[in-house]
């Protein structure tokens, strides 16, 4: 598989995720903050790539523009071959919706819903049958190991399984990119083992991740690792 290319990439039909002279530029009054600072990089289909750097170093804002949560202030964003920047809010907020599961850190639970409906609510805004729904969130907790929980809510449940229901929930209208923002920061050594695996399946299973962590041990599960520094892509590193 083709790795991932940190600067100048080449044109490539088979890239899912395409940073063109990327900046981000937030301003206050007079001041301006550049999140980003011409970030250029390629992503090839069914990579696992880990996002690090230091706190400021652009690490949310790169995923916030993965995610289609906000825009580029200059360059270009391509989504499977799709500019970005040119859709309206409803366009992206169905791109998200169809293209791009999210996992968080806080795990983002709707506390009132059982872990069948958590899984569900991705399916329900996509106006699937109840029927359907019912079928993919058995399937998708079984992929968790939580089909004995679908009635609980995310209270009744560990961190480790509200991170697992999160991330059945994330697979639910089968995204082609799942975007993790530090999914076990909130869970012991152990269990976060064990949800690094359940990425590591994902991905072997084909799907694209691009994960942001401030943990080597973690990162080490990645197939490719992105050091960020002052909004630019300082540096990266393929392999184990």
């Amino acid at each position: 598989m083709p790795p991932l290319i940190p600067q100048q990439p080449p044109v490539d039909p088979e890239t899912i995720i395409r940073f063109e002279h990327v900046e981000k530029i937030y301003r206050m009054g007079d001041h301006e903050v550049r999140a980003l600072d011409d970030v250029s990089l390629a992503i090839s289909p069914g990579r696992f790539l880990a996002v690090m750097g230091a706190s400021g170093s652009g690490k949310s804002t790169l995923m916030n523009l993965l995610g289609c949560l906000d825009k580029p202030t200059a360059g270009r964003y391509l989504l499977e071959n799709r500019d970005v920047a040119g859709l309206d809010d409803n366009a992206l907020s169905a791109l998200r919706l169809r293209r791009i599961g999210f996992i968080f850190q806080s795990f983002n639970l709707i506390p009132q819903l059982t872990v069948r409906e958590n899984i569900e609510l991705p399916m329900f805004y996509l106006d699937r049958d109840s029927a359907t729904g019912n079928r993919r969130a058995l399937e998708l907790a079984e992929l968790v190991g939580l089909s004995d929980r679908l009635d609980h809510r995310p209270a009744q449940l560990s961190g480790g399984q509200q991170q697992r229901v999160a991330i059945a929930r994330a697979l639910a209208n089968d995204p082609v990119i799942i975007l993790a923002d530090e999914p076990t920061g909130n869970l012991d050594s152990k269990t976060g083992r064990q949800i690094m695996e359940l990425l590591v399946r994902c991905n072997a299973a084909g799907k694209t991740i691009v994960m942001v962590t401030h943990e080597s041990r973690l990162a080490a599960y990645a197939q490719a690792r992105l050091h960020m520094s002052d909004g630019r892509v300082d540096r990266v590193e393929e392999g184990a």
